[in-house]
């Protein structure tokens, strides 16, 4: 993947007791306070470099490739218990690079694996950094600010919920730009605003066909179940990980010591959002979906309310939190607005 790097920026794969795991670090910077990068859902470490070349010199960088993304070892994810097998694989990077009082960055996905690395071991990180999360209640299948179940069975999360023909052209290697559904158009469209065109679009563009398509990786396994739209989460996979009956991050209040978490947004994501593309509820509601039982059974999942809501109780209960919107930007700032995310990034380490 070297040809994908900026200047300045190394490859460096890190053996750990659970698996060999590909990190992007800065080139002779091994000193300095930590920064460890943990990407989104079909994506790897290369979307952090913009950000990562601008981190000022006393941070030391290191981003993280999760499994089965990038040049991590493709290993089967268990999503019965959410996002634990990437967050332990990320502690054991931390553990065989040494690294202690890291400053946590994690995006989209990246977000609920860095929530549940706090979770764990609160006293073992300086700062969080949250960019565009995923929802503390996973992603689809939730009401409220609160995140209520809209049915038992999750309907309409899951594995079942990713688009098939954009796992199929993901699997095939689809770099062309002619379907809507291809990884080109769907970054084009939906990872940044459009008009925004990335200066690296085609290393992005590889960066998601690097993503491992099948059950035990992207999108996971699924169920049919009797609840509109008809598909539940399986025990397998991505997606399955952020289904709520397999993720639930909002028990942050409780944990101590409470290090400061930032949330950083871009204010147009059109994939993390309380109207998301993503959602299926959302989009039945606007005519996308066939079928849409209504708001009273499959109200469209209120993402941001839900993560405010779980941060507006960490602070009451005396930790610190603060929200910085990135304005005319979409579901990746640090690609987008790099300079201004770095800005905000910097800023909440000093809280």
């Amino acid at each position: 993947m070297n040809s994908t790097l900026t200047p300045g920026v190394v490859a460096v794969r890190v053996d750990t007791p659970r698996l060999a795991v590909n990190t992007l670090q800065l080139d002779g910077r091994t000193a300095g306070d930590p920064v460890v990068f943990v990407h989104g859902n079909v994506s790897s470490s290369v979307f952090w470099q913009p950000a990562m070349v601008l981190l000022p010199g006393q941070f030391r960088p290191v981003a993280v490739d999760l499994r089965g993304f990038g040049g991590t070892d493709a290993l089967p994810v268990d999503a019965s218990h959410g996002v634990r097998d990437y967050a332990d694989d990320v502690a054991g990077v931390l553990d065989a690079l040494d690294l202690a009082d890291v400053h946590l960055v994690g995006w989209s996905l990246g977000g609920a694996v860095v929530l549940q690395m706090l979770l764990d071991a609160p006293d073992r990180y300086a700062s969080v950094t949250l960019v565009n999360p995923v929802s503390p209640y996973g992603f689809g299948g939730t009401r409220g600010a609160d995140g209520q179940l809209c049915d038992p069975s999750a309907a309409g999360s899951g594995g079942g919920a990713a688009n098939p023909d954009f796992v199929a052209r993901l699997a095939s290697g689809d770099r062309g730009a002619e379907a809507a559904t291809s990884p080109r158009q769907v970054l084009l469209s939906s990872y940044v605003k459009p008009p925004f065109v990335p200066a690296d679009l085609d290393v992005y563009v590889e960066s998601m066909l690097s993503t491992v398509v099948g059950d035990d990786n992207y999108p996971g396994d699924h169920v049919a179940v009797a609840a509109w739209p008809g598909v539940g989460p399986g025990r397998r996979g991505v997606l399955n990980t952020m289904a709520p009956t397999n993720l639930r991050l909002d028990g942050l209040a409780g944990i101590d010591p409470k290090p400061p978490i930032r949330w950083i947004r871009g204010s147009d994501d059109v994939i993390v959002s309380d109207t998301s593309l993503f959602d299926l509820a959302n989009l039945g509601s606007i005519g996308a979906v066939p079928d849409w039982p209504g708001d009273d059974v499959a109200p469209p999942q209120p993402m941001l309310a839900q993560t405010r809501a779980v941060l507006e109780r960490y602070s009451a209960a005396g930790g610190t939190t603060s929200e910085v919107v990135i304005d005319d930007t979409g579901h990746t700032p640090h690609v987008e607005k790099p300079a201004e995310f770095v800005a905000a990034l910097v800023d909440g380490f000093a809280r």
